[in-house]
């Protein structure tokens, strides 16, 4: 999901006409062509690109199907046979199979606009969230303040957009620019997003959680950026130093003051491990908050689905696998919980 559940660029952007009944709908896919190139096809997944709008000419139970594998693609559905209660999702409306083809075209279009619309926003909040991440990161470099106020509105500013976009077009939106460690963070950020609406967290707990994985990282921006862009393997001493950013981290938090003890804790604590092998105090199993284990696993998944420059991502599915493997390093009741989220089928709470 991570990598190419992405949201189409203008120039890429197609409809997908999902239909049993090909030869009848000929007509209405070559009237959206005009507008924008609509492919036809009988099943879901389709394979090879993601679409803008997705227009659904199926029977009910199997409709049913594709929207809940496709929950963040704007979707007309064309109803067939009795009412339908209708969605809640404000990216999904439907119209009667047997309109006139002008009323579903006007539908379709109507459609095509919300998705760019969703889009322009989507690319506004991630720009302004990537603006803020990077004074915060200057801030610490520099050994400024931090704006607290700054930090709030990018954390709302990342819920908003999940909420809306999803992970998947968050991560693609994020990615689009070359960020380094900003980008890391964001996603980090958006996972955590996401997953604090899934397992169902009070708005403000979301904003807590959400606000404590923008700043997990904080602490590298005191570490030389030659050691974090390495390609290679670290040398010991480089290790040693890169081990000091949870407690870099906390300190400039507490040397500031007004950060909440919890939010301070995960910049500290997320790279423990439930084992007790984890650094920078080695806690184990019950001295490990929740939002330290949920930041943890947003923090390895987000790891392990970015690009870097000594190794190429891998693939969602893998990624949770590898997870699976480490043994009594992360929360396992978490992290099945987590991968909904990693697999990019959790819908956010509006």
């Amino acid at each position: 999901m991570a990598q190419g559940a992405q949201f189409p660029a203008a120039e890429d952007a197609f409809v997908l006409l999902i239909t049993d009944h090909a030869d009848l709908r000929r007509p209405l896919a070559r009237g959206i062509d005009l507008v924008m190139p609509c492919r036809t096809a009988a099943a879901w997944p389709l394979g090879g690109g993601r679409p803008a709008l997705v227009v659904l000419d199926l029977a009910p139970p199997i409709a049913d199907a594709i929207l809940a594998e496709t929950p963040w693609i704007p979707t007309l559905v064309l109803r067939r046979g009795g009412p339908q209660r209708p969605s809640s999702s404000p990216i999904v409306r439907s119209l009667p199979a047997t309109a006139a083809r002008e009323t579903i075209l006007a539908g379709v279009f109507a459609m095509i606009e919300v998705g760019a619309n969703r889009t322009r926003r989507l690319e506004a909040r991630s720009a302004a969230a990537t603006g803020i991440v990077t004074e915060i990161f200057d801030s610490a470099a520099l050994g400024a303040g931090f704006q607290q106020a700054e930090i709030d509105r990018g954390t709302d500013l990342v819920l908003a957009a999940v909420s809306e976009a999803g992970i998947g077009d968050w991560l693609a939106t994020v990615w689009r620019h070359d960020a380094g460690v900003y980008q890391h963070t964001l996603g980090v950020a958006g996972y955590a997003a996401a997953f604090g609406a899934l397992v169902g967290l009070a708005r403000a707990d979301q904003h807590r959680l959400t606000k404590a994985a923008l700043l997990h990282d904080i602490g590298k921006a005191r570490i030389p950026v030659e050691i974090l862009n390495k390609p290679g393997r670290l040398t010991p001493e480089e290790m040693r130093l890169m081990r000091r950013h949870p407690e870099i981290g906390a300190g400039l938090l507490v040397a500031q003051g007004g950060f909440e003890p919890e939010i301070v804790e995960v910049v500290r604590h997320h790279h423990e491990k439930m084992d007790g092998t984890g650094y920078p105090a080695g806690l184990q199993d019950g001295a490990i908050t929740d939002l330290v284990r949920i930041v943890a696993i947003c923090d390895v998944f987000s790891a392990l689905t970015e690009r870097r420059t000594y190794r190429d991502p891998i693939a969602a599915p893998e990624a949770l696998a590898t997870m699976d493997r480490m043994k009594g390093h992360l929360d396992g009741a978490l992290m099945r919980a987590f991968a909904p989220v990693a697999l990019g089928r959790a819908m956010a709470a509006a």
